[in-house]
């Protein structure tokens, strides 16, 4: 699967740089933008949700994070843009029930408008996956403007949701490519257990040439910590290195490791609908309190 640097002009490999470097990526502005007054943010905030790592909840964030949103009365759309469509069935989305899926939008120019679906909840669509958009790394590139694709197709009805999604695959390639290109802000969950840095340092490194060379408006702005377990004091030393490195980026709720957040994919809802009383759901509504600037 190809690289983000085989499509950009970058001056440098991007392996395994040092998390100290992190600061200088990205991240610095991402910590004076979580400071800002969300009344100055600007409307649709559009955010890659990406990790290049996999397992961290990435596809479980959008999903209960739009959901709790919509909850809140904004108009959400969650792009799938990951081939395993887990965020659309996550959602209770069947693949056989649709005309085009967001293989179709970046392949065959059909318009996000009409591969858009509404959700069983309310101020909540998704634009699907199948499994077709795993050929599109390959299909891809030799293909005119291949990194501005999602950001064209989107331009069109970005202003008719206030929040949008773009879940990303667990890769730094073409498809996360777009989500970048197409965003302008990074949502990066980090779970909560060993290794939990490992890959955020490439991330941020490639968030940074995108930003200075396809999109200079991106920033990573938002990282939420997950499957946080108190009982563990491996959790909290890594809470306390993430927020060390991060700062004001990372959100002050955390999202805890929960067996029914866990299973309400299975019932094709989010664990607001599957659970609402549940921890889980708890942690995501406060969570699209503090994104949205809403008090508790």
């Amino acid at each position: 699967m190809p690289d983000v640097t085989e499509h950009v002009d970058a001056p440098e490999e991007l392996s395994g740089a040092p998390l100290d470097g992190v600061a200088e990526t990205g991240v610095g502005e991402a910590q004076s933008a979580a400071g800002d007054d969300l009344a100055a943010t600007k409307f649709p905030r559009v955010f890659a949700v990406a990790n290049q790592k996999g397992g961290v909840g990435k596809t479980t964030t959008a999903v209960n994070l739009g959901a709790a949103l919509a909850d809140l009365g904004h108009r959400v759309l969650i792009i799938d843009l990951d081939p395993q469509g887990n965020a659309s069935t996550g959602l209770g989305i069947d693949p056989r029930n649709f005309d085009y899926s967001m293989y179709d939008v970046l392949l065959h120019d059909v318009a996000l408008d009409d591969c858009i679906e509404a959700t069983n909840i309310k101020n909540l669509f998704l634009a699907p996956s199948t499994l077709d958009l795993a050929g599109a790394e390959i299909e891809l590139v030799p293909a005119l403007s291949r990194e501005h694709r999602l950001r064209r197709a989107l331009e069109p009805i970005r202003d008719d949701f206030r929040y949008v999604f773009i879940d990303c695959p667990p890769s730094l390639g073409l498809l996360t490519l777009n989500a970048l290109t197409a965003a302008s802000e990074v949502l990066v969950p980090i779970q909560c257990e060993f290794y939990a840095l490992e890959g955020v340092s490439q991330l941020t490194r490639n968030v940074e040439l995108v930003r200075s060379q396809l999109n200079p408006t991106l920033a990573v702005t938002t990282i939420v910590l997950t499957m946080y377990d108190a009982r563990t004091k491996l959790a909290d030393s890594v809470v306390t290195e993430v927020r060390g490195h991060f700062g004001a980026a990372v959100c002050a709720n955390v999202i805890p490791r929960t067996v029914r957040i866990s299973e309400a994919p299975s019932f094709g809802e989010p664990i607001t609908v599957h659970d609402p009383t549940s921890r889980g759901a708890i942690a995501y509504r406060e969570l699209a309190k503090e994104v949205s600037g809403v008090s508790s």
